[in-house]
């Protein structure tokens, strides 16, 4: 029986930190889906409604305390109105994440390719805007370009993006060693505080990466800079070694995966 109460004891301790655990653990997974959308909006708003209503109780502030009781409902519903495109980004990134995530995959540093299509554009003061597909499925963006489901060379997007072609206003979509479609319409960003100077390719970027965990590669036609768009953020005028670097971490490709890329190095044949 001693040994009984001992384990008995003894799990008391265990099963406290592990309800801390988890519900530090589900706390943080949870502010890390709304900072990734815009539903600090909707955390704010909630936030303020609840300091009215404990301050109605407090101060016995009858009136506002029933009126906020009788509209509570109301107010519930104006909120999934209101913040239904937060709600809606919030959602999809709670579809999208995987909470337990143990090792990697290894792929292909089809990567090389783009980026060197990049430099070179970048160079030639060419817009370019590629869209690396992970977890999200978007068909309903591809069908608005033109289905290509060819292999992936710098030749071939230096060719689409270098040139005056139909092609070259829209957006790649490589998903590994395959250019999916190109010409593809993203939907522009909502937020109000882009900067002025960014132009469509930019907000395009941003946008997508808004509704999706896709990464999308932008370079500018005006400064040649090359940006990163993911997790609702733009990241601009990054280094090759940067790319490379973040490249690596969101399409988990490990360094040992790398091949050379099967193509002619454009910047270099031009010497």
């Amino acid at each position: 029986m001693k040994a009984l109460d001992s384990l008995r004891a003894a799990y008391d301790y265990i099963r406290l930190i592990l309800d801390i655990g988890i519900l530090t653990f589900i706390l943080y997974k949870a502010y890390e889906l709304i900072v990734k959308t815009n539903g600090m909006q909707i955390i704010r708003a909630a936030v303020i409604v609840g300091a009215a209503y404990a301050a109605s109780i407090f101060l016995h502030l009858d009136t506002l305390q029933w009126i906020l009781t009788v509209m509570g409902p109301g107010l519930l519903i104006a909120f999934a109105i209101v913040f239904q495109p937060e709600m809606r980004k919030l959602f999809l990134k709670l579809g999208q994440s995987r909470w337990f995530a143990f090792g990697s995959r290894s792929k292909h540093t089809y990567v090389d390719s783009v980026l060197i299509a990049a430099e070179i554009l970048s160079k030639q003061k060419r817009g370019m805007l590629v869209v690396f597909e992970r977890h999200t499925k978007m068909d309903d963006i591809l069908n608005t370009g033109t289905k290509l489901n060819a292999d992936l060379s710098s030749s071939l997007l230096v060719t689409i993006f270098g040139m005056d072609t139909p092609l070259h206003d829209g957006a790649c979509f490589v998903l590994g060693g395959k250019l999916l479609a190109a010409g593809c319409f993203l939907p522009l960003s909502e937020q109000y505080d882009i900067k002025k100077t960014f132009g469509t390719r930019h907000r395009a970027a941003l946008g997508l990466s808004e509704v999706s965990d896709a990464v999308v590669l932008v370079v500018s036609e005006e400064s040649g800079a090359i940006s990163l768009a993911y997790d609702s953020k733009l990241h601009y005028d990054l280094t090759i070694t940067e790319l490379t670097k973040i490249l690596e971490n969101l399409l988990e490709i490990t360094p040992d995966a790398y091949q050379v890329e099967d193509t002619i190095d454009e910047s270099k044949a031009a010497v």
